[in-house]
C-alpha cells in the first residue's frame, strides 16, 4: 500500500473516469434527497402508511405519461380542490356557488366522480349539483336539503356518481339519447355523446349551489374527483398510496441507511484493527479470535431472526448491520497494522517515548484513510441492498417507505403477476443505481490506494 496525501488523491481520482460518474450520480441522489425533504411535505412521509391519507388517490392507477405511448388514451385522474366561488345574494335567499372547470380530452369513461365538501350552516340549506356538457347540455344530478341544525353546526359530506339517485336523475333527464342506457354507469352517461356510446370530449363544468336564508352559510372546504386510470409520475399501488412519492423519499432514506452502516462499520473496524495489530501477541491473539467469531457467524439468518425477536425498526436494523459489517475490515486493517508499526518512524517514536494512542493516531491511521474512503464507499452498497432484503421479506420498518418496503408491497399484492411493471422496476432501479455510484467511487478510490489494481 503506497502512501498519498489528500491533494494527491484528489488528482489522482479526478483522472478516473469511473470515479467522476460515480460523483455525478451520487451528487443528483443527494441533490433529489434535498428537494424531497425540503419540498415534499413532512406529513406524506409519516401517513404513508394512513390509509385515509391517500383515499382521494385512484388505486392501481398507470403513470400519467403511459398516454404518450398508447394510441387510445386512458383517463387521468383529476382532483380539483380550487373552484371558482361566487355569492349572490337575492332578497331573503343567499346563494354559493362553486364552479369546477375542466377538458375531458381522452378515449374512455372515467371511472366515477366524486365531490367532497365541509360547510358551516344553521337551518336547512338547499344543496344542487349541476354539469355543464361541451354540448351544452345540462344535467342536474343533485338536489338535497342538507340536515337541519337550529344552531350553526359543520357538516362534511362525500356525493359519489354511484349513488342511485344520481344515476335516476341523469336517466330521467337523457331522452334524447340514441342508444340504451340501463347498463351504463351514471358517469358513462354523463360523458357520453348522444348518438354514440362514446366518450364526448371537450370542456365540463360542474356547478355547486347552495341556498339559504342566512348570509353566513358557507362551503369552507370543497373538491370535486374524477376517477381515472392514471395518476402521477409513477402511478399509485394498491392502498392509492402515490409511488412517485415513496420513491423519491426513498432516496434520502437509502443514503442515510448506507452511510451510516458504512461509516460505523468502517470506523469500528479501523479501530480495532489497528489496535490488535498495534499491540500484537496475546492482545492481538484474543481480539483476532473474538473477530473470527463474529466473522463466522451468518450474518443474514440472524439478522432474520433479531428483526423477528427484537424490532424491526429501521434504527435496530442500523445497529444490527454495523454489528456484522465491521469484521473484514477489523481484519484488513489489522495486517496493514503490523505492516506500517516495523517501519523506522514508528520505532523511532517509541524510542522517544510517545504514547501508544499518539502513535496510532499520528502515526499509523493517517496512511489508512485512504483505503477507509474507498472501505466506506463500497460498502454502501451492501447496507442498502441488505435493508432491501430484509424489508422484502416483511422484517423490515413498514412506516418507512424505503425502497425495500415498497418491493415487499408490490410482492404481497401480486404486481408481478398482474403486470404492474411500474410499482416493481423503479424502486429496483434506485437500488441500482445508488450501488452503482458508491461502487464506481470505491473502485477508483481503490485503484488509486492499490497501485497494482490500477496497473
Amino acid at each position: 500500500m503506497s502512501s498519498f496525501t489528500p491533494n494527491e488523491i484528489r488528482q489522482e481520482f479526478l483522472k478516473s473516469k469511473i470515479g467522476l460518474a460515480g460523483i455525478a450520480i451520487l451528487t443528483i441522489l443527494i441533490i433529489t434527497s434535498i428537494v424531497t425533504i425540503v419540498l415534499i411535505p413532512i406529513d406524506t412521509f409519516q401517513e404513508w402508511n394512513n390509509p385515509s391519507n391517500w383515499i382521494s388517490n385512484p388505486k392501481i392507477a398507470m403513470p400519467i405519461w403511459f398516454n404518450m405511448l398508447l394510441i387510445e388514451k386512458i383517463p387521468e385522474h383529476l382532483i380539483l380542490e380550487n373552484p371558482i366561488v361566487q355569492t349572490i345574494s337575492t332578497g331573503d335567499t343567499h346563494l354559493t356557488s362553486h364552479v369546477f372547470e375542466f377538458i375531458f380530452e381522452y378515449d374512455q369513461f372515467p371511472n366515477d366522480f366524486i365531490y367532497e365538501f365541509s360547510s358551516e350552516y344553521s337551518g336547512s340549506p338547499l344543496l344542487q349539483i349541476s354539469v355543464i356538457r361541451p354540448d351544452g347540455i345540462k344535467f342536474n344530478l343533485v338536489s338535497t336539503s342538507m340536515p337541519h341544525s337550529d344552531l350553526e353546526k359543520s357538516h362534511s359530506q362525500k356525493i359519489f356518481s354511484t349513488d342511485s339517485s344520481i344515476k335516476k336523475n341523469i336517466t330521467l333527464q337523457s331522452e334524447n339519447f340514441s342508444f340504451e342506457l340501463d347498463r351504463m354507469s351514471s358517469e358513462d352517461i354523463l360523458f357520453s355523446k348522444m348518438d354514440k356510446n362514446e366518450p364526448l370530449k371537450g370542456n365540463y363544468i360542474f356547478v355547486i349551489d347552495m341556498y339559504s336564508t342566512n348570509t353566513n352559510n358557507q362551503i369552507s372546504e370543497s373538491k370535486l374527483i374524477i376517477g381515472g386510470k392514471a395518476f402521477g409520475i409513477m402511478g399509485t399501488d394498491e392502498l392509492r398510496r402515490d409511488l412517485a412519492i415513496g420513491l423519491l423519499w426513498g432516496t434520502p432514506l437509502a443514503l442515510f441507511i448506507g452511510l451510516a452502516v458504512s461509516i460505523a462499520s468502517v470506523v469500528a473496524g479501523l479501530l480495532y484493527g489497528v489496535y490488535a495489530g498495534f499491540k500484537g501477541r496475546k492482545t492481538d491473539e484474543v481480539m483476532m479470535r473474538f473477530n473470527d467469531v463474529v466473522y463466522a457467524l451468518p450474518a443474514l439468518p440472524f439478522l432474520i431472526i433479531l428483526s423477528v425477536t427484537i424490532s424491526n425498526s429501521i434504527f435496530v436494523m442500523i445497529g444490527f448491520l454495523m454489528i456484522f459489517g465491521w469484521v473484514g475490515i477489523a481484519k484488513v486493517t489489522r495486517s496493514m497494522s503490523l505492516q506500517i508499526k516495523t517501519k523506522g518512524y514508528v520505532d523511532a517514536a517509541n524510542m522517544m517515548g510517545q504514547k501508544n494512542s499518539k502513535i496510532i493516531l499520528k502515526h499509523i491511521l493517517p496512511q489508512l484513510l485512504p483505503y477507509a474512503f474507498a472501505s466506506i464507499a463500497i460498502s454502501v452498497p451492501a447496507a442498502i441492498t441488505t435493508e432491501a432484503g430484509l424489508s422484502f421479506l416483511g422484517l423490515g420498518d413498514p412506516t418507512f417507505p424505503t425502497w425495500g418496503q415498497i418491493l415487499h408491497d408490490a410482492n404481497t399484492f401480486g404486481a408481478a403477476a398482474r403486470g404492474l411493471w411500474w410499482w416493481i422496476v423503479p424502486p429496483g432501479i434506485m437500488i441500482a443505481i445508488t450501488g452503482l455510484a458508491f461502487v464506481f467511487i470505491g473502485n477508483a478510490l481503490d485503484a488509486i490506494v492499490n497501485p497494482k489494481l490500477k496497473r
